[in-house]
C-alpha cells in the first residue's frame, strides 16, 4: 500500500501523491499524461483543482471549461465531473471535508 507523499498510479496515465491531511481539509498532487481521463464521478466533498502546469478540460454537470497553469476549477460537492488532460498536466487538488475513500488507499508512517 502506498504511503503519504509517495507517487502511485490512480488510473491510466494518472499518478497521484496524497499529502498528510489536516483535521477537515486535505490535498494531493496529480500528474496526468496528455489524453488521460479522470472518469466522470461525484462525491460530497467540495474540491479545488489548481493547475500547476499543462492544460486541463473539465466537464461538470454537462458544461465544459478549460484551465491552464495558474488557474483553478471550483467543484461543488455532489457535482458530476470528469477531466481530460489536453497536455501533460500537474494539478494540486484540495478537498473538504476529508475524503475517507482516498485516505483509505494510503498507509500511515507507523
Amino acid at each position: 500500500m502506498p504511503r503519504f507523499d509517495e507517487w502511485h498510479a490512480s488510473g491510466p496515465g494518472i499518478e497521484r501523491k496524497i499529502f498528510p491531511p489536516g483535521e477537515t481539509i486535505m490535498s494531493m498532487m496529480a500528474k496526468l499524461r496528455a489524453g488521460a481521463v479522470g472518469a466522470a464521478h461525484s462525491h460530497p466533498h467540495e474540491q479545488l483543482t489548481f493547475v500547476v502546469s499543462g492544460r486541463l478540460r473539465l466537464e461538470m454537470n454537462g458544461a465544459l471549461s478549460v484551465a491552464e497553469a495558474g488557474e483553478q476549477f471550483v467543484i461543488p460537492g455532489g457535482a458530476v465531473h470528469e477531466v481530460t488532460a489536453l497536455a501533460d498536466t500537474v494539478v494540486v487538488e484540495t478537498f473538504t471535508p476529508l475524503r475517507a475513500d482516498l485516505l483509505a488507499t494510503i498507509a500511515d508512517d507507523e
